[in-house]
């Protein structure tokens, strides 16, 4: 279907007005505050509050495991995580908007139980209605599990 110039104009018009809201209502500025948000619960130890910024069928994918789909299974992850997390300080390096979705380049630093330690990690997270409806993370596991203090799992076939 086409749209003529002048319906077009009228949609851009209405949108810029905010009488119509794109498919995505969140902006840059909102999605990037969302992840500042996350980033600061961290770092407070917040854990609930980590939770609540995911919607209810969220998705925390650490690219070298499985999938972690759903708020309430997102908790029971990272809650077992956070039992042994004494500091943890997201330091982010390089922020930023690509298409939509927000690309977070940091260093993490932590102490996990007694143990000091940081690893660099690249996030992508696509946000709406500013709850996280997927967090995808890269960083090198056996580097991760080394500066936890961790033994080396055996690779998952």
């Amino acid at each position: 279907m086409s749209m003529g110039y002048g319906s077009f104009a009228a949609v851009v018009a209405m949108t810029a007005m905010g009488l119509l809201s794109p498919a995505h209502a969140d902006s840059d500025a909102s999605k990037l505050r969302t992840v500042t948000e996350m980033f600061q619960a961290w770092r407070d130890l917040k854990w609930d509050r980590v939770y609540a910024l995911f919607a209810e069928n969220g998705v925390l994918h650490s690219m070298m495991d499985s999938p972690v789909v759903g708020r309430e299974a997102i908790a029971a992850r990272l809650g077992a995580l956070a039992q042994g997390i004494e500091r943890i300080d997201l330091k982010v390096d390089h922020i930023g908007v690509i298409d939509g979705r927000v690309f977070v380049e940091r260093v993490d630093h932590f102490v996990y139980k007694g143990h000091q330690g940081a690893v660099p990690v690249v996030g992508v997270l696509e946000i709406e209605h500013g709850k996280i409806v997927e967090w995808r993370e890269y960083y090198d596991r056996s580097s991760l599990l080394k500066a936890m203090g961790v033994e080396s799992a055996p690779a998952k076939p």
